[in-house]
């Protein structure tokens, strides 16, 4: 029976292995087939041969990586072709390849990723840096360098430390080079930058295209040109550049990490090369000094010459990352094996239905073990020559960090480094991971740099080009106070006072704007001015000035240069004359202010004689001599006349702090007295924006003006009370006409519209405080660094007087001046004087229970002790001792004995004087 079963089972297994099923089934087999996708002539590729090379000869000569296991490579040339690359791909998985290392761009492992997911095959590229393939779309791709986007994350932060805003993308159109910017664009945004022009290539671009590219940058506003493309390509482009004038002082060239390559592996270039690449600023991935990098090194020139038949090259980083991809390789593996995986394929079921035809694509296997050796590959924690090798769960190399470069002279000098980790920084990668993440602006650092026309100056990062068109500019046209813009009738010029301080400011640039006036309004009303900031960001207008109020809102839309003028919503509102009359020195204090001092004045007095009239004999006598000193003695405070001496501490205390509460009253009555009856006061029911917002009148603004929505939307008032007015005419009528007569019952507007309003017209004035806080200003497309620059001419025009002069060409007015002329003084109230006399009513009180207090304590020592009492009837025997002393006091007779003796003389004086 057992002799039956084992001829059953060989006969099962022989079916399987002639129908192709399953092949070449090993638990850990003495050669592993892997795959190479190279271009040989590429200058990443020959390097990369080499490394890949030297990398299989020092695996296969280690026992301890794979125990025995070799490692058999398999090399493809594409030249740089996705066809060709595509071709040997599938040649690779009729052998049963189980990874395969390249290919060198992007474009090309777009299209193999996806052979790679449907058999199952790792792909592991060192140089297919696009960041798309990093996505769940290609699980098989594996990236062994460092990804794009966190080079693209060095450029953005470049561009943002020297602070410029925008910059120009050239770049060859593939999916390297639209993937590559589309990550720029992202990281630019992060640190409030964009890119302002993208300019494409083809991936075969000739001279020709490329001039042609170029001259469309060179009309574009940014000087900041990013070029990210291969290396032929990319030394075209600087070549042309310089030749069209286009490295010269004012252009900032940053090129991503294909030039490093270039000047690590041809170095030295010659001289009329390197005179294409001066000031330029490259990257370069940054593999750490160690012991394994630096004995790598040392035998890159033997290496060489061994493998490339005496041809001499330099190393480059991505020579250093091949030969890391073969051993990163190789410790997977090694980890397959030992997990128990083993090198099987299957037939793919969707293809065998192909089988037949002459592509023969029906002997492509499925790698059973494929997922199990990604893993292992993902796993991988190892030491190379690039430094450390772990993935992170983006499948991207743990610490990514670049070298910041600048080419100057025959070579070139490393200005910073770049990590994930901080930032920019001139200090090494590995001393800053030993500190706490610092990414604040004030760490971040480089070192100098020699920018193109060898000038160490930091580029302004823009320019107005030669031969582009003129910036537009938008121009409110006014109807009223053309004072401020106005367009003379029929022709293209505007005049006045914003436009004066504009074209000031201009001609303070050190550069020149060409630009064009462009009316915005139907010329018969105010134009909004926030729809004309709101264009701005449409792109019909490149800027807007005239009288621009920069507001909360608008600043969301648009970039404000400095104010060059000071303004604020005010109101306005009809005024008359305040005549003097008899009764005007009654007028510094209201009813309750003048009752409350008179209430205070006999208050005082009372206490004083309270505590006097015991022991003082200026407040003795009869009961109407005691009133009437009271009055004289409190009133004459009033003008310190009072001339009664007083004997008690509490009663000096008690005065002094009256005395000072009758100086402040006297001070203020006397300054707001003085106001009323030498300057003419001017009144008005209106008081100010609060009795506005209590009331329900109409209230006028001009058309245009950002009063309405402030008035709407901040201080609530309902649309229907308001009235839009035109020009300062009807200003004029509807105030007179008031709200009875149609008009309205005040105006708010910007406080320099209605200094002008108010030089020729004296029946109105300000009514209460400016309520809003504001200024005039030009305004820009966000991020505009002509913004910044005319924000410093303008303050170069304030400081030295241009502002103030062309100030008082346009809106100094003398017709009507308002000088010595004020509205209504405010009354002095209650309440500004309330803390006064609180002290005083405190002091007073504090005055009368020191004195209780002193005979509560005579108290028990002349009555003697009691039983038990009731309160009350110890306060009536306390109130009877109180009257009975004071009777004592003032009646000699009831003295006792030893006083009347000790004392019979000064008795007897005193009863004479009573």
């Amino acid at each position: 029976m057992i002799r039956v079963w084992l001829m059953v089972l060989v006969v099962f297994c022989h079916e399987i292995f002639s129908n192709g099923v399953v092949t070449n089934i090993s638990t850990r087999p003495s050669v592993v087939n892997v795959g190479a996708i190279l271009a040989y002539k590429s200058i990443i590729g020959k390097v990369a041969k080499v490394a890949i090379e030297a990398a299989i000869e020092d695996v296969n000569s280690d026992p301890t990586v794979l125990a025995g296991t070799k490692i058999q490579l398999t090399m493809q040339d594409s030249n740089y072709n996705g066809f060709l690359g595509i071709v040997e791909t599938l040649q690779f998985m009729e052998k049963d390849t189980v990874a395969i290392i390249g290919p060198l761009n992007s474009v090309t492992a777009h299209v193999i990723s996806q052979i790679s997911n449907e058999l199952q095959v790792p792909l592991l590229s060192y140089s297919a840096t696009d960041p798309t393939l990093s996505s769940l779309q290609f699980p098989f791709f594996v990236r062994t360098s460092q990804n794009d986007l966190f080079q693209m994350a060095a450029v953005a932060e470049i561009v943002d430390y020297y602070g410029w805003k925008e910059v120009i993308a050239l770049y060859v159109d593939d999916d390297y080079g639209r993937n590559g910017i589309v990550a720029l664009g992202d990281k630019l945004a992060e640190k409030r930058c964009k890119i302002s022009y993208k300019a494409p290539m083809p991936s075969e671009a000739t001279r020709d295209d490329i001039t042609d590219v170029l001259i469309k940058v060179s009309l574009i506003e940014s000087r900041i040109i990013i070029v990210h493309t291969y290396d032929g390509p990319g030394s075209m482009v600087l070549n042309l550049a310089k030749y069209l004038g286009m490295m010269e002082s004012g252009f900032v060239w940053i090129a991503t990490n294909w030039l490093s390559t270039i000047l690590d592996t041809d170095s030295p270039l010659a001289s009329d090369v390197m005179d294409d690449f001066q000031g330029v600023i490259t990257l370069r991935m940054y593999a750490p000094d160690s012991k394994l990098k630096r004995k790598f090194v040392s035998k890159w020139n033997n290496l060489t010459k061994e493998k490339s038949a005496n041809v001499s090259f330099g190393l480059n980083t991505y020579g250093l990352y091949a030969y890391d991809t073969v051993w990163l390789l190789a410790h997977a593996i090694d980890a397959f094996f030992n997990q128990g995986g083993v090198i099987s394929f299957s037939n793919d079921s969707r293809l065998t239905e192909l089988r037949g035809g002459s592509l023969r694509l029906d002997a492509l296997n499925i790698f059973n073990g494929g997922n199990l050796l990604l893993k292992s590959i993902l796993q991988v924690n190892m030491s190379g020559v690039t430094g450390p090798i772990k993935f992170t769960p983006d499948k991207d190399f743990i610490n990514p960090a670049f070298e910041v470069i600048n080419v100057i002279g025959t070579g070139f000098r490393r200005v910073g480094y770049w990590t994930n980790y901080s930032g920019l920084s001139v200090l090494p990668p590995e001393v800053l991971y030993t500190r706490p993440p610092n990414r604040s602006s004030a760490n971040q650092r480089l070192y100098s740099v020699i920018w193109p026309g060898q000038t160490t100056q930091l580029p302004r990062g823009w320019s107005f080009p030669k031969n582009g068109r003129q910036l537009r500019i938008g121009v409110p046209t006014r109807v009223s106070y053309r004072e401020f813009v106005s367009q003379a009738e029929g022709t293209d010029i505007f005049k006045g006072y914003c436009i004066d301080v504009f074209t000031a400011a201009l001609s303070l640039l050190p550069y020149a704007v060409p630009y064009k006036l462009v009316p915005f309004g139907d010329g018969r009303n105010n134009p909004s001015c926030t729809e004309l900031v709101r264009l701005i960001t449409t792109g019909v207008f490149d800027a807007a000035i005239g009288d621009i109020a920069i507001t909360t809102d608008r600043t969301r839309m648009v970039d404000f240069t400095q104010p060059y003028i000071e303004s604020g919503l005010v109101v306005v509102a009809s005024v008359k004359k305040l005549n003097s009359n008899a009764w005007a020195f009654l007028r510094p204090f209201t009813p309750m202010m003048w009752l409350v001092t008179a209430i205070s004045f006999l208050i005082v007095g009372a206490v004083i004689w309270f505590l006097e009239h015991k022991n003082n004999i200026h407040f003795q006598g009869t009961p109407d001599k005691q009133f009437s000193t009271v009055l004289w003695f409190s009133f004459s405070t009033l003008f310190y006349a009072h001339k009664e001496e007083t004997k008690s501490n509490p009663t000096r205390f008690v005065l002094i702090i009256w005395l000072f509460v009758v100086l402040i009253i006297n001070s203020s009555y006397t300054a707001s007295l003085t106001s009323i009856l030498t300057v003419q006061q001017l009144s008005s029911p209106i008081k100010g924006i609060e009795t506005l917002i209590n009331s329900k009148d109409p209230i006028g603004y001009q058309q245009g003006s950002y009063a309405r929505s402030y008035l709407v939307e901040e201080l609530g008032i309902h649309e229907s009370r308001l009235v839009p007015l035109n020009s300062a005419e009807d200003y004029a009528k509807a105030l007179n006409d008031g709200p009875q007569g149609g008009g309205v019952v005040a105006v708010v507007d910007d406080h320099a519209y209605v200094e002008l309003f108010l030089s020729t017209r004296c029946e109105f004035s300000i009514v209460g405080q400016e309520f809003t806080k504001a200024g005039w200003g030009f305004a820009f497309p966000r991020d505009s660094p002509l913004a910044i620059d005319m924000s410093s001419a303008i303050l170069k025009l304030s400081e030295n007087g241009d502002l103030q002069r062309i100030h008082d060409k346009w809106l100094m007015r003398s017709a009507c001046t308002t000088q010595g002329t004020t509205t209504e003084v405010d009354q002095l109230q209650l309440k500004s004087f309330q803390g006064l006399f609180v002290l005083c009513g405190f002091a007073c009180l504090l005055a009368l229970i020191v004195h209780f207090i002193t005979l509560a304590c005579k108290f028990p020592s002349v009555v003697g002790p009691h039983g038990q009492s009731s309160i009350y009837e110890r306060f009536q025997k306390f109130l009877i001792y109180v009257w009975e002393n004071e009777k004592k006091d003032k009646d000699p007779s009831k003295r006792s004995v030893g006083d009347e003796d000790a004392s019979t003389h000064k008795c007897v004086c005193n009863r004479e004087i009573i």
